[in-house]
């Protein structure tokens, strides 16, 4: 039944740090790169079919074969195969197509120039008719903020910013919340001398760092729950900070992550989509560890498990799905913000399917302490570093 799948996919996350979690979908075979918040446009061709939506777009069957319902998505910038922000968004689709009789296609845009023309050629199609575009992340928002007053019948959604229109429906997450947690652990190993997998800390160092994509309002929620975490483990630790500009330069996130180990970080937090890959492969390099983000890293990244300690969760699939459900039922609220956090299983920190059973239990349940405190509003995240 829909409501028992809701809970399913909502449910894998919910125990955060105390328990390994996290899906690894499929991703296309046609894209790679990623993104964390990261999104792509398209001011491509003009088929008025939704068939070339801006960067590439794949059809997908929908598992059930003769959907009622059709559904367009739109990914960030860098498509599939990121093992993080969009291959979690499919993760959602799929388990919508699974679950219902849907039909959805898939637009890949190349860059965030592209965005705006991905939305309109699915909002203009006619053969089929979208009952839902959804739209992922928070770099599509001033544009599908046009395209939404352009196609006012159509419904979308979006992920990761808000767009006040009545037909846009808007999914946000506490990622400040969940990144809390992972700096409460990075805070807590980098103050002692812990070894597992292929890295190592040195306990006189009590320094952690975290890489950036773009440097927006959105990741920075992320730098600011993941200091705040660190601080509270203790007040002696120095945050190393660096942003790419970038959330598909793997090159740019190494060189950032190596300086980092370099001068003296144990652990390295990413919130930067497949640029994060060049975070993990430092840590591999340097023999040090790094913490993932969107999905569980040391899943959808195996070769990078025995540096990965943990990986902060963002539920993309659960917003994706029940978006589709809601579109369904008739029942999608266009106008309206759904905010998913801790309490609603939203994010979640999970630890590495190689390194979590290393960490110390009195550490994990500090963390778990951590995490009902933030629920209970006895702990106050902030938003901004």
């Amino acid at each position: 039944m829909p409501l028992d799948r809701r809970r399913f996919i909502r449910g894998v996350g919910a125990a955060g740090v105390v328990t390994l979690a996290g899906c690894s979908g499929n991703g296309s075979d046609d894209g790679d790169g990623g993104s964390d918040g990261e999104d792509g446009g398209s001011d491509g061709s003009d088929g008025d079919d939704g068939s070339n939506g801006g960067g590439g777009e794949t059809d997908s069957d929908s598992g059930s074969g003769g959907g009622d319902t059709n559904i367009g998505i739109v990914y960030a910038a860098g498509g599939l195969g990121d093992g993080s922000f969009n291959d979690q968004a499919q993760t959602g689709i799929q388990d919508a197509a699974d679950e219902f009789d849907i039909e959805y296609r898939e637009s890949q845009p190349e860059s965030p120039s592209e965005f705006g023309n991905a939305q309109r050629q699915f909002a203009r199609s006619t053969s089929p008719e979208y009952d839902l575009v959804c739209c992922i992340g928070f770099l599509q928002a001033d544009p599908l903020s046009e395209t939404a007053g352009e196609y006012p019948e159509q419904d979308f959604m979006i992920v990761d910013s808000t767009v006040d229109a009545d037909n846009v429906a808007t999914y946000i997450f506490a990622e400040e919340e969940g990144s809390f947690l992972v700096g409460h652990l990075a805070g807590a190993l980098t103050t002692t001398d812990f070894e597992a997998g292929a890295g190592a800390t040195a306990g006189d160092s009590t320094s952690v760092g975290f890489v950036g994509g773009v440097e927006s309002p959105l990741i920075k929620r992320f730098e600011a729950g993941y200091t705040a975490g660190a601080k509270h483990a203790s007040e002696d630790v120095d945050i190393q900070t660096a942003y790419i500009g970038d959330f598909d330069d793997p090159s740019g996130g190494k060189e950032a992550a190596l300086s980092m180990y370099d001068s003296g970080a144990d652990i390295v937090y990413h919130a930067a989509g497949n640029t994060g890959t060049g975070v993990f492969q430092a840590a591999q390099e340097e023999g040090k560890f790094a913490i993932g983000v969107d999905r569980d890293q040391s899943i959808t990244l195996e070769s990078f498990s025995d540096v990965i300690l943990a990986s902060m969760v963002k539920r993309v699939d659960t917003a994706v799905y029940n978006s589709v459900e809601a579109t369904i039922d008739d029942s999608l609220e266009g106008g309206e913000t759904t905010a998913l956090g801790l309490e609603d299983d939203g994010v979640a920190a999970v630890y590495g399917q190689e390194l979590g059973s290393e960490v110390p239990q009195d550490l994990k349940d500090a963390v778990a302490d951590a995490r009902q405190g933030i629920i209970d509003g006895d702990i106050d995240v902030p938003e901004e570093p």
